[in-house]
C-alpha cells in the first residue's frame, strides 16, 4: 500500500534581529527542502536561492532516491562555488541543504550542513539528520555532551555546507514511513530557538499543519527570533490504491518564484504570498542553536536563554491577585551573600582569556569566562578580532582547539592569535 502526501505547510520568516531573508524553501510534493545561506544578505540569499532552483529541475519520478538527491546537491554546490569564485560581491557565500523525496513508503534524505529534518511519529519528535557543526563533531568524539553542546558559544559554526568548496560530501539515507508521520524540515533559526520539546508540543497540539507552522514561527520570534525561521511540514497517510501525486505549478507560472523583498525564495504562489506576508510584517534578528526549556543561562557570546513557550492552545496563567511577601532579614542577607559571590566570580574572570569567534566568525581574543547569566550579563569581553575566519582554519583538530574555550593566560593567549594570523593569512 502507497503512503499519500495528504497535508502539507510551509513559512518562512525574516526573524526578529535580521534585515533581509537567506532562507529559501521547496515545498512540491513529493519533494521539500529548507537551504539556509550564509555570506550575508547579498551572497547568502543567492546561494540559498540557487540550492532550491537546482531541485525545480529534478525528475521526482524513477529509481535510485538517494543518488539523484546527492547529485542534486552536488550540482548545487558546484553552481554556487564557481560564481563565489568568480565574483567577490558573493565570495565566500554557502548555504546549507536538506531535501526529502517521498516515493511509495520511503523517505530518501540528502542533508549538508545543519538544517535539520525531523518526524513525529506517535507523539514522539526524532531529529533524523545530523548537524555537520563543530560543536557535533565534539559530541562525537567524546569531548561535549549533547547538553552542553545546546549551549556552547560556537554551536553556529558549520563545517560543511554547499558553495565554499569545489566538492561536497552529501549525507544520503532513507527511511520507512508510516501512516500517519509529520516530517518537519526547519532552518535552525527554529531548532536554535526552540527546543526540541517544544517543537513537539506545538506539533502535537496543533489542529492543522498551516496551524503548527505558524505556531513554530511564533515560539521562536517569542525566544528572540535570532535568525531567519523556515518551517516546512508535511503529513503522509495510507491510501490504498493510489499513486503518490506530484503538484503541478500553475499553468503560466514558472516553476521557481523571484525572491521577495526579504529574500525569501519559496514554490507555489500560495507559498510566495504567505512569505511575502511574513516578511512584510516581521521586525527584524543572529544565529544561536538549540537551548533547553530549561536551560538557566548560555554559555559565551550568542543571546540571553531561550524559553520554549507552551502549546498555542494551553490555558493561560492565573492573573489572580496575591499580596507581595515583604523581604525579611534572611532574605535580605541571601542577596548581599549572592551580589558578593558575583562580584567574586567577576573579578576572577578578568584573570583568564579564552579564544572563540566575533560576529563575523573571526577567531577573536576574549577576556573572562565563557558564560553568560541570565538578563544577559556576561561574564567576558571582547578584547580583539583577527583577520582569520574560523572556516578558514583547514585542519579541523586545529581549529576546535582553538574554539574549546579553553581558559588561558593573557600571554598564551595572545601568542596562540599572533601565530593564527601569521600561519593563515593569506598572503
Amino acid at each position: 500500500m502507497a503512503l499519500r502526501i495528504v497535508e502539507k505547510a510551509s513559512v518562512t520568516d525574516v526573524g526578529r534581529q535580521r534585515q533581509s531573508n537567506e532562507d529559501a524553501f521547496f515545498e512540491r510534493s513529493p519533494l521539500f527542502a529548507v537551504a539556509d545561506g550564509m555570506g550575508g544578505a547579498r551572497a547568502g540569499e543567492v546561494a540559498s536561492r540557487m540550492a532550491v532552483e537546482e531541485l525545480a529541475t529534478m525528475d521526482a519520478a524513477g529509481s535510485r532516491a538517494e543518488e539523484r538527491l546527492r547529485e542534486i546537491a552536488r550540482g548545487a554546490n558546484r553552481r554556487i562555488y564557481e560564481m563565489a569564485q568568480g565574483d567577490s560581491e558573493h565570495a565566500g557565500m554557502g548555504t546549507t541543504f536538506t531535501a526529502v523525496l517521498v516515493s511509495g513508503r520511503e523517505v530518501a534524505v540528502g542533508h549538508v550542513g545543519d538544517s535539520r529534518l525531523y518526524r513525529l511519529r506517535g507523539g514522539q519528535l526524532e531529529r533524523l539528520t545530523h548537524d555537520h557543526s563543530l560543536v557535533e563533531e565534539l559530541v562525537r568524539q567524546g569531548k561535549l555532551t549533547p547538553e552542553e553542546a545546546e549551549v556552547h558559544p560556537q554551536r553556529s559554526i558549520i563545517t560543511r555546507a554547499l558553495g565554499p568548496e569545489s566538492d561536497v560530501q552529501v549525507d544520503t539515507f532513507t527511511h520507512t514511513a508510516k501512516d500517519g508521520d509529520v516530517y518537519l524540515l526547519c532552518s535552525d533559526g527554529l531548532s536554535g530557538m526552540v527546543s526540541d520539546e517544544g517543537m513537539r508540543q506545538i506539533l502535537a497540539g496543533a489542529s492543522s499543519l498551516d496551524d503548527a507552522a505558524h505556531g513554530l514561527i511564533d515560539a521562536a520570534n517569542a525566544n528572540g527570533g535570532k535568525d531567519n525561521i523556515t518551517a516546512v511540514l508535511f503529513r503522509v497517510a495510507d491510501d490504498e490504491g493510489a499513486e503518490l501525486e506530484a503538484d503541478t505549478p500553475p499553468e503560466g507560472m514558472a516553476a521557481v518564484e523571484p525572491p521577495t523583498e526579504a529574500g525569501t525564495m519559496a514554490l507555489g504562489a500560495e507559498e510566495a504570498a504567505r512569505a511575502r506576508a511574513a516578511a512584510a510584517s516581521a521586525p527584524t534578528r543572529e544565529r544561536p542553536r538549540p537551548v533547553a526549556a530549561a536551560t538557566p543561562a548560555r554559555a559565551g557570546p550568542g543571546g540571553a536563554p531561550a524559553r520554549t513557550p507552551p502549546p498555542r492552545d494551553a490555558p493561560a496563567p492565573s492573573r489572580s491577585r496575591r499580596h507581595r511577601p515583604k523581604l525579611g532579614g534572611g532574605a535580605a542577607l541571601a542577596l548581599v551573600l549572592l551580589a558578593a559571590v558575583l562580584i567574586g566570580l567577576y573579578a576572577a574572570s578578568r584573570q583568564v582569556y579564552f579564544l572563540g569567534t566575533d560576529e563575523r566568525g573571526a577567531v577573536s581574543l576574549f577576556r573572562g569566562l565563557p558564560y553568560e547569566l541570565p538578563l544577559g550579563v556576561d561574564l567576558y569581553t571582547h578584547e580583539y578580532s583577527s583577520s582569520v575566519p574560523a572556516s578558514a582554519v583547514a585542519d579541523r583538530r586545529q581549529r576546535s582547539r582553538l574554539l574549546n574555550h579553553e581558559l588561558r593566560g593573557k600571554d598564551d593567549a595572545e601568542r596562540r592569535i599572533r601565530e593564527l594570523e601569521r600561519t593563515e593569512t593569506p598572503r
